[in-house]
């Protein structure tokens, strides 16, 4: 599906064919049944140096009574080819806009989609100037395809939401491989366009691996693979990576194994599997980093500054999960390393700042001796000893670690009781981690935020690593690796289940760090 080319190799004026016929381009490959997903280019009025042009997606042959009976789906707005270098600028905005206007809303959000002001035409236009014809094409028919999926899958026949799936999604889906051209869209539209243009491929992934999951035959089409997607950046002394999962396109780490066996679902617990379904991992990763010169070396330092985790519905309507809205996957174990590429040889040393757990108990004895004297044929004498142990628990532990010249920090949820570690935890391991984490989201000791979300900042892990780096590579620009891994686990929160899972997620990208002295903070 190249739709971006063949727009730009629309005729002009002169060119047009005499009958102004609209130019077609088939969507959907051949079928059998003739049925098809079609774009229109149709000339509207105009001057003879001018040639003003309307988009418009049809439907073609799903009328059993008339094969060739095409309808409308949508139109856009007038396009002129020869007044503008850009000539497809308000195409592509449009196209965004309305993206954005259809987007899922998570619970409580504080930027409704009635309130998302109107796109900008200066950072979409500097997104079509700073990338090749063929990167921006892959952008561009990425978000032809998001709206195609509301108007197809949402808005159409179940027919039509089938050929979507089976002939332009699944075959397409390697759109998200741009992942340059959707990193610059993303940090040049803000947080809030970023949000609502990811929950939406997300909503398109959940769907798309529920019908793969139910096996109607999406299965053949498509190698299973990780659909999370994620870009890094360096911006005012911070490395920033941000993730996005939807929740079935992460890896299954601990399950119920006798799903695989046939087992047969409840009807409660498939509603709580749909609901589970419809949930998206948004993580932020923003790492603090400066850099000391030294007579013989430089010194490169970073800390983790914030960890944000959340697991966000990809719903419409706050109340729409009933006796489930309380029913998400949680953040169990988090992974984080930074350090230099691989291969890198101008690392002379590496600094921890925090040792291995050693943690202190402390001991209270209490000796109390009781006697008696008198005139007894025997003395009577009683002693005892009372000992107390008081130790100071926390539900996460952190830790610190190394893998070559690259730092691990992470942080593992467990019992504070019995020590067991929630993502690791299944049934036959016995016990039940923090009494299954019911009530997780309610209470004051509660380990999560009331939208069960969680935020680790520096005031929790602080502390700073440190890289000593040759002299030699001052005044350069080197790249280092930004990575994270993130297990969510699932226990009944409010329901009654005996349903549990955890599934996980890795992202690395590269992020700069320049050596040049009077860049850093």
């Amino acid at each position: 599906m190249d739709i971006w080319s063949w727009m730009c190799d629309l005729p002009n004026s002169a060119d047009w064919p005499d009958s102004n016929s609209p130019l077609t381009f088939q969507l959907t490959p051949s079928q059998h049944d003739e049925k098809s997903i079609l774009l229109k280019a149709e000339r509207t009025s105009g001057s003879n140096t001018e040639t003003l042009v309307t988009f418009s997606i049809c439907l073609q042959g799903f009328n059993n009574s008339n094969s060739q009976y095409k309808t409308t789906l949508w139109v856009s707005d007038t396009c002129s080819l020869s007044s503008s270098n850009k000539p497809f600028l308000p195409l592509l905005m449009q196209l965004l806009q309305e993206i954005i206007s259809r987007s899922p809303i998570a619970y409580n959000s504080t930027c409704p989609r009635s309130q998302f002001p109107k796109l900008k035409p200066e950072p979409i236009s500097w997104i079509i100037d700073s990338h090749s014809p063929e990167s921006f094409s892959s952008f561009f028919n990425l978000v032809f395809l998001c709206r195609l999926f509301w108007l197809c899958v949402c808005d159409s026949h179940f027919e039509v939401g089938e050929l979507y799936f089976n002939t332009l999604l699944a075959p397409n889906f390697n759109l998200l491989s741009c992942g340059h051209v959707v990193r610059n869209f993303l940090i040049s539209m803000g947080i809030d366009a970023e949000l609502c243009f990811m929950r939406t491929i997300g909503y398109m992934v959940a769907k798309w691996l529920m019908l793969r999951n139910m096996g109607v035959g999406l299965q053949l089409l498509t190698p299973l693979q990780s659909y999370g997607f994620s870009y890094a950046m360096e911006s005012h002394g911070f490395w920033i990576l941000k993730g996005f999962a939807p929740i079935l396109s992460m890896t299954p780490t601990r399950f119920d194994k006798k799903l695989g066996q046939g087992r047969v679902l409840e009807a409660k617990e498939s509603v709580l599997r749909y609901v589970l379904a419809h949930q998206q991992l948004e993580a932020v990763i923003q790492l603090e980093y400066s850099v000391c010169f030294y007579d013989n070396f430089i010194q490169v330092n970073a800390r983790v500054e914030n960890l944000r985790f959340h697991v966000v519905k990809l719903g419409f309507n706050n109340n729409d999960d009933g006796e489930y809205t309380n029913e998400t996957y949680f953040p169990s174990r988090i992974r984080v390393w930074v350090g230099p590429e691989v291969g890198a040889a101008y690392v002379a040393g590496l600094s921890l700042s925090r040792s291995t757990e050693n943690p202190d108990k402390e001991m209270e004895n209490q000796k109390v001796v009781k006697g008696n004297f008198g005139k007894t044929k025997a003395p009577v004498l009683k002693a005892k000893t009372r000992t107390s142990v008081r130790t100071m628990t926390r539900n996460w532990r952190w830790e610190q670690d190394v893998d070559g010249n690259a730092v691990i920090f992470e942080a593992i949820l467990h019992d504070d009781v019995n020590g067991s570690e929630v993502a690791t935890w299944k049934p036959t391991s016995g016990g039940n981690p923090k009494n299954g984490l019911k009530k997780r989201y309610t209470g004051g000791s509660r380990v999560f935020n009331k939208t069960g979300g969680l935020v680790l900042a520096g005031d929790e892990y602080g502390e700073w690593v440190s890289w000593r780096v040759s002299k030699e590579m001052e005044g350069s620009v080197l790249k280092w690796r930004l990575g994270g891994k993130v297990w969510l686990s699932y226990f009944p929160n409010d329901v009654k289940s005996n349903y549990f899972e955890t599934r996980c997620v890795d992202w690395c990208q590269e992020v700069d760090l320049p050596l040049i002295q009077g860049k850093q903070i």
